[in-house]
């Protein structure tokens, strides 16, 4: 790793550990935060809700901000502006402070996640993604495995205000970190104009060799003043078009999609309440309304928010399909677990997570080994093996009675582990490094919004199906809500199918061929 690449990497891996410590941390402190502020339920649920819109509402928009303005600079912006927020909600005087500070924080919080995969994209050849995506993955594991643990730790020894200072001075540091660091180039990156061409190489005429008593170009043959002909052929000399260089941000656009992702995970975290699913269904009916404007748009305008050549692209569809379904499986399955382990079996907080910790434990430790299967196997049968785990893992479960031994469980919890890991690290990477750089940005969202979308799917599914089959309870072997999870994880398997069957090879990069070298001109002495 070169210095310069080691600043990056550094950059996104705490930015995403950061807001993944920040999500599970907030569950524990939610009943503390509740009765110390004197809040309803529904005001605390908002204080969840309210950040899951604004940041599913604008990943894709920020991702496109870095296209344009550069990833570093979006992702300071976002680092120090979560910082801020954080430290806002810990001094907050009332819940209603609370709730508009959480809605500020997922702004700031969309504007660094997509800047966290689009600077690995632009610092890293398109071979060499798998390793740091499989350490940010890695690293958001084990984030998210330890914030219970820590957060119930600073809860009971220094109240719920603890927790959400907990993330400030990291996402300060990283803030700072991408100010004072310029954002590296890979060699097979878009490199800036005046990079095109260094004298002494072989395509450039200035340092071609000269025969011995040659005059120069410009002075034997050509006027003063006039352009030479060497200059034209130059790419360098050569602006690019502002439209191809930065393109429009599609304001429309980008609000359609907000309303259409707003309205999409508030009618899932809706619809997921007791005596508000109709609620849920009339918000989800009105983000198809509003997703068929949006289609419409991006076929009309000239500079789509959504490009074209992006959601065409076979890999990067399926990849998103795989992380959509995957993430879904994942976490309504957690859903029903949680309550099976508590309300049925009894355990304590501490006792369910001891029974799935396998799953945490192979996120954290299976990663590094993704890269690696990527390289030998390709992405193909790589994602197609992660789904048949993930698929097992919750068809495993879904057998269990009341009665299931720790044993059963943990197995479980290790196949949902291995195959949600495989499935994420792979499917990321055919993302990222399959979009063109020019738009890593809206890959890194396209990339967080199905992240987003999919556990609120997950959960919003389960408890659905656990209220229309109320005899089941909990219990997944008398319940309809993890088989119907397993036909969601079995839809990765067709995803992974569509996924490149052969990896990429080193030294071989997509992009348009380097540009024929300007023909030397013969001038007689």
């Amino acid at each position: 790793m070169t210095p310069r690449r080691a600043p990056v990497l550094a950059c996104s891996v705490v930015g995403a550990a950061v807001v993944a410590l920040d999500g599970t941390v907030l569950t524990v402190a939610q009943p503390a935060l509740q009765h110390d502020l004197h809040a309803a339920v529904g005001q605390v649920q908002w204080t969840s809700t309210g950040y899951l819109i604004a940041v599913a509402s604008l990943l894709v928009f920020a991702g496109r901000l870095g296209d344009r303005y550069g990833h570093r600079r979006v992702f300071a912006v976002g680092a120090l502006g979560f910082a801020a927020a954080s430290t806002g909600i810990a001094l907050a005087p009332g819940i209603g402070a609370v709730i508009a500070l959480r809605v500020l924080q997922g702004v700031c919080g969309a504007l660094l996640q997509p800047a966290t995969l689009g600077m690995l994209r632009t610092a890293y050849p398109p071979e060499r993604l798998g390793t740091p995506i499989a350490v940010r993955t890695a690293a958001i594991g084990l984030a998210a495995a330890a914030g219970p643990l820590v957060g119930g730790a600073l809860v009971s020894a220094y109240g719920w205000r603890a927790v959400f200072l907990l993330g400030v001075p990291p996402a300060l540091a990283i803030g700072l970190l991408a100010l004072t660091t310029r954002e590296p180039n890979h060699p097979g990156g878009a490199a800036h104009p005046r990079d095109a061409f260094h004298p002494g190489d072989a395509s450039d005429p200035r340092g071609a060799a000269r025969p011995r008593g040659a005059a120069r170009p410009r002075d034997a043959s050509h006027p003063r003043g006039a352009a030479h002909p060497r200059d034209a052929a130059r790419p360098r000399s050569t602006p690019p078009a502002p439209s191809a260089a930065r393109a429009a941000l599609d304001p429309g656009g980008a609000l359609l999609l907000a309303v259409t992702l707003g309205l999409l995970v508030h009618g899932l975290v809706e619809a997921a309440r007791p005596g508000r699913t109709e609620a849920g269904l009339l918000a989800c009916a009105a983000a198809v309304g509003a997703g068929l404007l949006l289609a419409r748009h991006e076929r009309r305008t000239a500079h789509p928010l959504l490009p074209a050549e992006l959601l065409r692209s076979r890999p990067v569809v399926a990849g998103l399909a795989v992380l959509l379904a995957a993430s879904a499986a994942l976490f309504g399955t957690l859903f029903v677990a949680t309550y099976f382990l508590q309300d049925v079996q009894g355990l304590d907080p501490l006792g369910c997570a001891l029974r799935v910790l396998p799953l945490a434990a192979l996120m954290v430790l299976g990663a590094p080994f993704c890269p690696p299967l990527q390289r030998r196997f390709g992405p193909r049968r790589t994602a197609t093996a992660g789904a048949a785990l993930l698929t097992g893992g919750v068809l495993l479960l879904s057998r269990l009675d009341a009665a299931a031994g720790a044993l059963a469980v943990g197995v479980s919890a290790a196949l949902l582990g291995a195959g949600f890991v495989t499935l994420m690290v792979t499917a990321t990477s055919v993302v990222v490094h399959r979009a063109p750089e020019a738009h890593a940005g809206v890959a890194g969202g396209l990339q967080q919004t199905a992240m987003n979308i999919g556990p609120a799917l997950g959960v919003a599914t389960a408890t659905l199906l656990v209220a229309l089959v109320p005899g089941g309870g909990f219990v997944p072997a008398h319940g309809a809500a993890l088989p119907a999870l397993t036909v969601i994880a079995a839809l990765a398997l067709p995803a992974a199918l569509a996924l490149p069957g052969a990896a990429q090879r080193r030294g071989t990069r997509p992009g348009p061929p380097p540009p024929r070298p300007a023909r030397r001109i013969c001038v007689r002495s």
